[in-house]
């Protein structure tokens, strides 16, 4: 499989394992992913499944160091006194000395405490008084723990990023973002591999997961036609010999982007897996024309923050509960 280098030199797989949701079944489709070949997990503290995902990575027999695991903290362990206990937890659950990858979920704070969703009365989300650029110190200082070999952010803006750059001694070596053709973010990528930021594209088939139209901040966009249904994209599938879903990964990775879709169906594992192929230019200028700046996770409004403030499609948020 093919795989590119973050800027720590450890070599990161193209195509990755996403457990977002259906944690019942994740040890044993964590189990089958890898004994099909499948070396990046992703997963994060916030959709409780680390042990089962732990459990997965045992049961499939396959070396710990051949594995490519990344988590995520989540915005209630933000404070810089929380983050290495936080680590400690997700690292006790999945049952590994180390992660390759550590990610701040969200550049929002949080109230400290128990409460992954802190609300007052009416509510509203309870901000901690700790700043993104706190915990990124803090992350940085776990890098030399032997627990962490990377760290990165997921969900930032350009600025965001710009200013952990600026007040840190560390470059993020990967940002997880949202992108799939209907959101290419395409000036705020190459801004991101001028940096040597490496890009996992999360939700990289769109408004294929319903989530995003069931959850509470739903936009309108999200129940428009949804990506893999594009005719674009199923003749040039035609043209390969493979499906939408897998034209679609390749062109994230043909981008140089590493892509985790998540599936819990064998089929669609396989698929996932023999979508590492790269796709010529004149097919990748025609995906270009699907881009529609439809951004489909924008929880701004439940999480009092506005997310992603200098980037594509931040236009039609939705005020809802996440959760």
């Amino acid at each position: 499989m093919s795989g590119f280098h973050i800027r720590t030199r450890a070599k990161i797989p193209a195509v990755g394992f996403g457990t977002f949701q259906d944690p019942d079944s994740q040890e044993d489709t964590v189990s089958r992913a890898l004994q099909k070949g499948m070396r990046l997990i992703d997963t994060a503290r916030v959709y409780d499944i680390e042990r089962q995902v732990g459990q997965g990575i045992k049961k499939s027999g396959v070396l710990r160091e051949d594995i490519f695991l990344g988590t995520k903290l989540w915005c209630n362990s933000y404070h810089p006194n929380d983050v290495e206990q936080a680590l400690d937890d997700s690292l006790r659950d999945l049952d590994t000395p180390y992660v390759d990858l550590l990610l701040m979920h969200y550049p929002c704070t949080f109230k400290r405490g128990p409460e992954r969703f802190p609300r007052d009365a009416e509510g509203r989300m309870l901000h901690g008084e700790t700043t993104y650029a706190d915990t990124w110190r803090a992350m940085e200082k776990l890098t030399r723990t032997g627990k962490v070999k990377a760290i990165g952010v997921s969900n930032f803006s350009k600025g965001e990023i710009e200013t952990l750059v600026r007040e840190s001694d560390t470059v993020p070596a990967v940002h997880q973002m949202e992108v799939h053709p209907y959101l290419q973010q395409k000036g705020f990528s190459e801004w991101l591999r001028g940096k040597g930021i490496h890009v996992i594209q999360f939700s990289p088939l769109g408004n294929m997961n319903d989530f995003y139209r069931q959850t509470g901040w739903s936009k309108d966009i999200a129940h428009m036609m949804r990506v893999t249904d594009q005719p674009i994209l199923k003749e040039i599938g035609e043209k390969y010999g493979k499906s939408p879903v897998q034209v679609v990964l390749a062109w994230g990775i043909t981008s140089g982007r590493s892509v985790i879709p998540k599936s819990v169906i064998d089929w669609q594992v396989d698929e996932n897996l023999a979508a590492d192929f790269e796709l010529e230019a004149e097919d990748m200028a025609r995906i270009a024309t699907l881009d529609v700046k439809a951004r489909f996770n924008d929880p701004s409004l439940d999480y009092e923050w506005r997310l992603y403030s200098d980037l594509e499609g931040i236009d039609g948020t939705v005020r809802g509960k996440t959760h």
